[in-house]
């Protein structure tokens, strides 16, 4: 054994140890640190020929690397929609690493049997029936990619051909209809060979990012009985705005069409009784998409897809081979997912889920979004700054009152991270450029919305 190896087997209880007075280190001061950190990359090193051990890599991450990481597991990063990692969830991200099952198939191991407890935990929690069945993925992406792979063999299935067999080429030109597709839908038709080029987008509702259910319906109508996939939107990135899912619904009474939302992180109203509305008929969907390293405050990444179609995943994903072996009716996650080896994702949520229950995570939700109003209300008031839509939820979308350039509005976003007490991305919204301020953190409370408007105040 490599000397190095054997001395940090001997020593690994104390090598732990160390990690974990670090790792309470960075977290102890995450609300104080600086935000987002400006990169000054430093020059590549050369892979090393003698390893210096554990000790000796950690010493090193701390000086070269860790001074240049973001602050993003704290409250004020509101860039994207970034959540931080409740102390039960990293817990169990520690002990995923611990034990290391590779989730695939039940031969070795109960790990799937956790996993698929944690999907019906999830599918309880929002609000979907039994009749969808989930796996753990990376991340919005890849649910939509998921999601949407099943859709396009659901297309074939009413042709009468098998994509995951035949090839997309049998399939022929399918349109994809959506109100405000996110960028992530285009990358996934981009993967399944549908192409970017594939997305129909359908007229949104005056001043809304919500689609027109009446013009989605004429799109419906001109495909003459076609069936093709619909992609609604439980929350839009940037002003959270939410399809009516049971109209759309509605109208697969008289169109044949797969209809996947992309609930990444709107899906999360479904905690709340007061936003719940805003979800209603999640239920009714083919596919469903939630990213769970988003308001669930889990690490990265973790994502889950639902879907009612289970016999079509299989069809699409499934890895048979001697060593793995057929797929059962109650399929093993080999089968279902594009991955062929899966670190656990589920333990995280299992562990944080377990500890706060629904209960604490609907405080989460409820909080974030009390104070996007806040951090809304205030901005507001300030006269060198404007709301760009109403704070429907957890995003609070502005610019700046005049002249909202998109060279002003980036000097704007650079002050603030350049300031270290916050990080916001920017955005345009019906051709304004902007910046959205997204709140899905648990650590996160209104003394980080006045710190944040005290930076904004003179900028």
């Amino acid at each position: 054994m490599d000397p190095s190896l054997a001395d940090d087997l001997a020593r690994f209880p104390q090598l732990l140890d160390d990690a974990r007075r670090y790792a309470v280190e960075v977290l102890s001061g995450v609300a104080d640190r600086p935000v987002a950190v400006p990169p000054q990359r430093p020059r590549p090193a050369p892979l090393p020929d003698r390893g210096t051990g554990a000790d000796g890599a950690l010493s090193r991450f701390r000086d070269r690397w860790a001074p240049g990481f973001s602050g993003s597991a704290g409250p004020r990063y509101l860039g994207f929609v970034t959540g931080g990692s409740t102390p039960a969830s990293v817990t169990g991200d520690w002990l995923t690493s611990t034990f290391d099952q590779n989730a695939v198939i039940n031969a070795d191991s109960t790990a799937l049997d956790l996993e698929r407890e944690t999907v019906g935990w999830l599918r309880e929690l929002f609000g979907l029936s039994a009749a969808h069945e989930g796996a753990f993925v990376t991340g919005a992406t890849m649910s939509n990619f998921v999601g949407l792979a099943i859709a396009r063999e659901w297309v074939g299935e009413q042709l009468g051909v098998s994509v995951a067999q035949d090839g997309v080429a049998a399939l022929g030109e399918l349109p994809v209809l959506s109100g405000s597709p996110h960028s992530s839908v285009y990358k996934a038709l981009a993967m399944l060979g549908l192409g970017r080029g594939s997305v129909h987008e359908v007229a949104t509702m005056i001043g809304r990012e919500a689609v027109d259910v009446d013009r989605l319906d004429a799109e419906l109508a001109a495909l003459d009985g076609r069936p093709t996939i619909v992609v609604a939107n439980a929350g839009t990135v940037n002003t959270v705005d939410f399809d009516d899912l049971r109209a759309i619904a509605a109208l697969r009474q008289r169109y044949p069409f797969w209809l996947h939302v992309d609930a990444a992180f709107g899906g999360f109203a479904a905690l709340s009784p007061q936003h719940a509305e805003l979800v209603a008929g999640l239920d009714e969907a083919d596919s469903v998409c939630v990213d769970l390293h988003k308001w669930l405050n889990v690490p990265y990444d973790s994502a889950i897809q639902f879907t009612r179609r289970r016999d079509l995943q299989v069809r699409i994903f499934q890895n048979a081979a001697a060593y793995l072996g057929l797929p059962t009716d109650d399929p093993d996650f080999v089968h279902l997912t594009p991955e062929s080896s899966r670190r656990l994702r589920a333990l995280p949520a299992w562990f944080t889920l377990t500890a706060y229950g629904r209960q604490g995570h609907r405080e989460i939700v409820e909080r974030d979004v009390a104070l996007a109003r806040e951090l809304g209300d205030r901005i507001a008031e300030l006269p060198h700054l404007r709301l760009l839509a109403p704070v429907r939820l957890n995003v609070v979308c502005f610019t700046l009152a005049e002249d909202p350039s998109a060279q002003r509005v980036g000097a704007l976003a650079r002050a603030v991270a350049e300031s270290g007490e916050a990080f916001l991305t920017p955005t345009v919204y019906r051709g304004t450029p902007g910046l959205r301020a997204a709140f899905s953190n648990w650590r996160t409370t209104n003394s980080d919305v006045t710190r944040i408007v005290d930076i904004l105040r003179p900028l």
